[in-house]
């Protein structure tokens, strides 16, 4: 039997598309599904339609994405992913859309987490669980930044580090009064909205 979509659910669609933010993840050479679900479900909830995934090892490819499935709670289909092996392809299709690279690194010019201004259309770039980022992809960001740290061992996960990072720039952005409901009529949030619709009849209704 034919179903509709509910009232309550376009209310829903029509409320993510609203609060969807611009600003995005890219994270180079993430090995274990488990953090990229916990990416994906953390950049769903600060309102980040899209994620980059750069794999430029040979061992990692598009398909390793098969496995975040049980990790990623179902957020997969409402997002937009975007695989790259060629880090100048990737880091030029990010230029396209936002304005700033910063990246999770320390070096001498490095700034605090909390002395960013993440308001700005901005990409948040996180390298991998054990090498970090890598030069290559280190010369694509306009500037650095660390999370500070007070324990025996300098280091987060990197889901963590992003969760960190995205709730700083949420709550920025919630203060700037970024966060808006009204859905405009015309524009990228309303096509948005019309895909969310799209996925939901393909995946649910028969």
């Amino acid at each position: 039997m034919e179903q509709v979509i509910t009232e309550k659910r376009l209310a829903k669609f029509a409320r993510v598309a609203a609060l969807r933010q611009s600003m995005t993840v890219v994270i180079e050479n993430v090995h274990d599904p488990h953090n990229i679900g916990a990416v994906m479900r953390t950049c769903d909830s600060v309102g980040i339609q899209e994620l980059f995934v750069l794999y430029t090892e040979n061992h990692l490819s598009p398909e390793r994405f098969d496995d975040v499935k049980g990790s990623s709670t179902g957020v997969r289909k409402w997002l937009d992913v975007h695989f790259f092996t060629d880090p100048h392809a990737c880091f030029q299709e990010v230029r396209k859309r936002y304005s700033k690279i910063l990246a999770t690194h320390l070096n001498a010019e490095s700034k605090d987490l909390y002395e960013l201004d993440l308001t700005e259309d901005v990409a948040l770039l996180f390298g991998n669980e054990h090498a970090g980022l890598s030069e290559t992809s280190l010369s694509y960001a306009d500037g650095n930044f660390t999370i500070p740290q007070f324990g025996m061992v300098n280091s987060l996960n990197i889901s963590v580090a992003c969760a960190v990072s995205l709730y700083e720039a949420a709550r920025q952005r919630s203060k700037a009064q970024m966060y808006s409901e009204e859905l405009p009529e015309q524009g990228a949030k309303q096509t948005l909205f019309e895909s969310y619709k799209k996925e939901h009849y393909k995946r649910y209704i028969r």
